[in-house]
C-alpha cells in the first residue's frame, strides 16, 4: 500500500478509483496552503495548479473545476453550440454517466459510433461526420476518452489520435479529449503529457481518480477561452472561493503520486490472473480496471461485499473492479480469493472468454 494512504490493511475497495483518502501528506499541504477568492482569480495556489498542468501539457490557458462532469461539460459548450453536432463513442462518460449534459445544458445534438474497445478511429469518423448545409446539420467537434471508463480502461494509441486530429483538422472540426484517466494512459505507453495535449483543443484531466486526491479536475483549453469558460463554470454552479486548500491537494498529488501508477497496472493484472486461473472470463486489462463477465453480478457483488471486498456491477453480466492508491498487493490477492469463492457459488457455469469491446 502506498504510504502516504491514511488507510489500514482491511476490507478491500474496488469499487474506483475515486475512493481513496487523502494522507497525512496531502493534508499537510492542504492545510499549509495560501489562499484567496478564487472567483477574483486571487488564489495563488489554484493559479499554481493551473499553470502547473497548462505547462505539462502544453497549452496556454487552464480552469480548475470541482469535477470532471464540470470540465468536460465546459469545454463541450465552448466548441459546440446550442443546435450543433457533436460525435462521440456510443459508451461515452459524457454520454452514459453525465445526465444527459450536452444536451440538458448546451443544447447539443450526439451522434455516436459504436467503437471497439471504445477508441475512435479516423475510419469511423469518415462515415458519420456531417459537413453541413443551410437544410444539414453540421458536425461540430469529436470527443475522445482516455482511458475508456466503459470499454475496461482501454487506451487510444497516439498513433491513432494524431490521425484523427489530423482527419479533424482538415475537416475544420475541434477536438476534446476526456482525459480523467490519463495519467494511466501515460503510465501504460510512457506518452507525455504534451505528445496528448498536442491532439486535442480542450483537455480535461482528473485529480480525485490515479492521482489520489479528494477532490477536482482542470480543463485545459486555449487563453482566448478563458474568459468565457470561467463563465461557463460560474453559471453550472463552479464558482468557488478559497479553493487553494483542494488545489493544493492536486499539486502534493503530482509531485508524489504520479510515478506510483503503474503499481495499480500491477495490482490489475495480478486480479485478471488469478479470476482468469480460477476459470472465469476476464478481459485483459490496458490500465488498472478490470471487467469479469459472470452472470448475476449484482449477486455477486452484495455477496463479496459481506466478505469485505467492495466491486461494482455496471452491468447484468459484469463485474468490475478498479485499482488505486488504497488497495495494495495482498487485498488484491485476498479479493482474488474472496471473488473467485462467491462467484463459483453464484454462477458455477461460466464462459471461459470474453469479448472485447464495451460492456
Amino acid at each position: 500500500m502506498n504510504s502516504g494512504s491514511s488507510v489500514p490493511a482491511g476490507p478491500a475497495d474496488l469499487r474506483s478509483d475515486t475512493v481513496t483518502r487523502p494522507g497525512p501528506g496531502m493534508r499537510a499541504a492542504m492545510a499549509a496552503a495560501e489562499v484567496g477568492d478564487d472567483l477574483f482569480g486571487e488564489d495563488p495556489t489554484v493559479r499554481a495548479l493551473e499553470e502547473r498542468l497548462a505547462g505539462l501539457f502544453g497549452f496556454d490557458g487552464a480552469l480548475f473545476t470541482p469535477s470532471g462532469v464540470m470540465a468536460n461539460q465546459i469545454a463541450l459548450q465552448l466548441l459546440v453550440g446550442p443546435g450543433q453536432e457533436l460525435v462521440c463513442d456510443a459508451e461515452a462518460h459524457v454520454l452514459a454517466h453525465e445526465e444527459g449534459s450536452p444536451a440538458r445544458y448546451g443544447g447539443i445534438q450526439t451522434r455516436t459510433v459504436a467503437a471497439e474497445r471504445g477508441v475512435i478511429t479516423p475510419a469511423l469518423l469518415a462515415g458519420v461526420v456531417r459537413r453541413g448545409n443551410p437544410y444539414t446539420l453540421g458536425t461540430r467537434a469529436v470527443e475522445v476518452e482516455q482511458t475508456h471508463t466503459r470499454a475496461g480502461g482501454t487506451v487510444h494509441p497516439l498513433e491513432t489520435l494524431r490521425a484523427v486530429r489530423e482527419l479533424t483538422a482538415e475537416l475544420g472540426l475541434a477536438v476534446h479529449m476526456d482525459g480523467a484517466r490519463i495519467w494511466n494512459a501515460m503510465a501504460a505507453t510512457g506518452t507525455s503529457a504534451r505528445q496528448y495535449g498536442e491532439n486535442a483543443d480542450t483537455l480535461s484531466v482528473c485529480l480525485s481518480k490515479g492521482l489520489g486526491a479528494p477532490v477536482g479536475s482542470v480543463l485545459l483549453l486555449p487563453a482566448e477561452h478563458l474568459t468565457r469558460g470561467r463563465k461557463l463554470r460560474h453559471g453550472l454552479g463552479g464558482g468557488m472561493r478559497q479553493s487553494g486548500i483542494l488545489a493544493a491537494a492536486g499539486l502534493y498529488a503530482l509531485e508524489h503520486h504520479t510515478e506510483r501508477i503503474a503499481e495499480d497496472h500491477d495490482h490489475a493484472r495480478l486480479l485478471a490472473a488469478g479470476l482468469r486461473e480460477a476459470g472465469f472470463a476476464v478481459r485483459p486489462p490496458e490500465t488498472n480496471i478490470v471487467l469479469v463477465e459472470v452472470p448475476r453480478a449484482d449477486e455477486v457483488v452484495a455477496r463479496a461485499a459481506q466478505e469485505g471486498v467492495r466491486v461494482t456491477a455496471p452491468g447484468p453480466g459484469t463485474v468490475r473492479l478498479v485499482t488505486h492508491l488504497d488497495v495494495g498487493r495482498e487485498a488484491c490477492r485476498r479479493a482474488v480469493g474472496v471473488l473467485a469463492a462467491v462467484m463459483t457459488e453464484v454462477a458455477p457455469r461460466t464462459r471461459n472468454t470474453a469479448p472485447a469491446g464495451h460492456l
